[in-house]
């Protein structure tokens, strides 16, 4: 029997779609995974209160300020050093010149005895055809003998002298490296603090500088304020110690006028127009006399108000804060030191009550800052990086105290 054919119609294969279900898998897993990294993830730290920025600030120009001084007392010592370094060179040079003229004289005397050889006495003296003759070419050999032991030991007192100041030098270089070392290490110190000031404020939006510049003008007006009441508090003293020094005058006219009899009266007023006279005249010529200093170097430091703030800088096209103390009491015929923190130690000290136009004001307990006193509360000062010589409230930073230079 044939066989019959199939009329079934043949299965058709389906290939399975697996790396598409892979594919989707992944595209979930991941997914989940971001999703789960988003839920999880840190939040952002939040932006700090514009008061810390400030605060964060003015403690780095102060620590700028700091490192400013610890520069400039580098910079003095190392110039002072230099120069100290270069008089010993020069020294040990012209030592040097004497040890070789020394030498020299020394070699002649050597060339001589080496062409005349050496004789003994008693030979010379039965060789020679006057005897007479003989004592005295002795005698000139004697002295001749002395001038060589005198260059001898000239030769070795000069070198013992320039071995001496060459050791010296070579303790002066070794302290001249240290000081230009410090140098160095306290201008990398201000720049490092600079920067970190300029890149604090750099991140600063529109509105946050906004905010400190307000914060600024506050800090300003209140140290105004300080000011104005220090300037009254002065003025009320002022007039009250005036009217005291009159009511003293008048009292002492008065009892001079009620002791001298008629007669006496002419006699007795001339002394005593003379004695008050010249009392009062050496008050006022005390006073006087720092009161014209004073007025030279206020003279000075108002002529440099608007001059660039500098750190290191001693003008007179910029300055740092006790750069301009030191080139203003230079006007007056008085030497500063370099640094504030040698500039707290000259003169007198001062109650802050008690200052007078003049005077010098210091700021922080570290003694970073320094500024003129002008009168009322107010002062003349080299600020800050940024900022230019200014007038400002002495109540804009902490006072540590005062000084009269001269």
């Amino acid at each position: 029997m044939p066989v019959l054919a199939s009329h079934r119609k043949p299965r058709t294969k389906v290939r399975t779609t697996t790396p598409a279900v892979g594919f989707t898998t992944a595209a979930l897993a991941s997914v989940t995974l971001l999703s789960t990294q988003n839920a999880t993830a840190a939040p952002a730290e939040p932006r700090p209160a514009i008061e810390d920025v400030q605060k964060k600030v003015d403690e780095l120009y102060r620590q700028a300020g700091s490192a400013t001084q610890q520069y400039n007392r580098a910079k003095a010592a190392s110039t002072t050093q230099r120069a100290k370094v270069d008089t010993l060179l020069s020294d040990v040079a012209k030592r040097t010149e004497r040890i070789n003229e020394a030498r020299r004289e020394l070699g002649a005397y050597a060339a001589a005895q080496y062409r005349t050889g050496g004789i003994a006495p008693t030979a010379t003296f039965f060789l020679a055809d006057d005897p007479q003759g003989y004592f005295d070419q002795s005698r000139l050999m004697s002295r001749a003998t002395e001038r060589q032991q005198k260059a001898v030991d000239d030769f070795r007192t000069q070198q013992a002298e320039a071995s001496k100041k060459r050791a010296e030098a070579v303790k002066s270089l070794e302290k001249l490296t240290e000081t230009q070392t410090a140098l160095r290490t306290g201008k990398q110190t201000v720049q490092t603090k600079l920067a970190e000031a300029r890149a604090l404020l750099s991140r600063l939006t529109a509105e946050e500088k906004a905010r400190l510049a307000e914060l600024e003008r506050k800090k300003e007006a209140e140290a105004r304020e300080k000011a104005e009441r220090l300037a009254a508090r002065q003025a009320a003293e002022a007039k009250e110690r005036e009217a005291a020094e009159k009511k003293a005058r008048e009292e002492a006219a008065k009892e001079s006028a009620e002791a001298g009899g008629s007669g006496s009266g002419s006699g007795s007023g001339t002394g005593t127009g003379t004695s008050p006279g010249s009392g009062t005249g050496t008050g006022a010529g005390t006073g006087s006399g720092y009161a014209a200093k004073a007025e030279k170097v206020l003279a000075f430091a108002r002529a440099q108000i608007g001059k660039p703030y500098v750190w290191g800088a001693t003008g007179p096209s910029s300055y740092d804060c006790s750069g301009l103390t030191k080139a203003a009491w230079r006007e007056a015929g008085v030497t500063l030191p370099r640094t504030t923190w040698d500039q707290v130690k000259v003169g007198t000290r001062v109650a802050t009550s008690d200052l007078q136009p003049g005077d010098l004001v210091f700021f922080y307990d570290d003694i970073s800052h320094v500024g003129i006193y002008k009168g009322d509360g107010m002062m003349i000062h080299a600020p800050k990086p940024g900022a230019n010589v200014r007038e400002e409230s002495i109540y804009y930073m902490p006072i540590y105290g005062s000084v009269r230079p001269a």
